[in-house]
């Protein structure tokens, strides 16, 4: 099979990248392990990336609250302290009570989408002369209808859906690394 300069341009490239396929292989490996366990465990994966928000919230409420305390004369004092207060507040809830958590991030996560989605269509329809805007209206409609079935289903979904999306991610980002490092491998012989 005969590649085309493109595919010519594309080899030449990653030969000359300094990069070890190895490592792009065994994070690919690692990443679509840790994502089918993600996908076997949905509930337990949502519950460890509720717990993992909840304590960076913790952390960014305790830093909000140091940056506030030092600097007492300052105008905005009254509200870098609530914001630390409320993002400490709601982190210690996520950790305390994932299920909690979990519910409150999937309603948001889900308007999120429909918002998102909602906009790349209005984006579309504003500039739908334009040659391939269609594909935006396709990832526009993707979006929204995505929102709209976790909305759908909320909050019954809370306990599962963020461990499926984590583990879909890690999947697809394992096999993405997995292929590139042997693409690597592949350019390098």
């Amino acid at each position: 099979m005969a590649l085309s300069p493109h595919d010519n341009n594309r080899s030449e490239l990653l030969r000359q990248l300094p990069l070890k396929p190895g490592w792009f292989i065994g994070l690919g490996i690692a990443l679509i392990i840790l994502g089918l366990i993600a996908l076997i465990y949905v509930v337990g994966a949502t519950v460890a990336s509720v717990v993992y928000v909840g304590i960076l919230m913790s952390i960014g409420g305790v830093l909000h609250l140091a940056h506030a305390w030092s600097a007492k004369g300052w105008r905005g004092f009254l509200f870098w302290s609530l914001s630390g207060i409320l993002y400490l507040f709601a982190g210690l809830i996520a950790i305390s009570n994932p299920l909690v958590g979990a519910t409150v991030l999937t309603l948001v996560f889900g308007a999120f989408l429909i918002a998102s989605g909602a906009f790349r269509l209005w984006i579309w329809f504003q500039n739908r002369a334009q040659a391939g805007g269609g594909w935006m209206a396709f990832s526009g409609l993707i979006t929204l209808a995505a929102g709209l079935i976790i909305a759908a289903g909320w909050p019954g979904n809370s306990v599962w859906i963020l461990g499926l999306i984590l583990g879909i991610d890690l999947l697809t980002q394992g096999w993405a690394s997995l292929l590139l490092g042997m693409a690597i491998k592949r350019s390098k012989e």
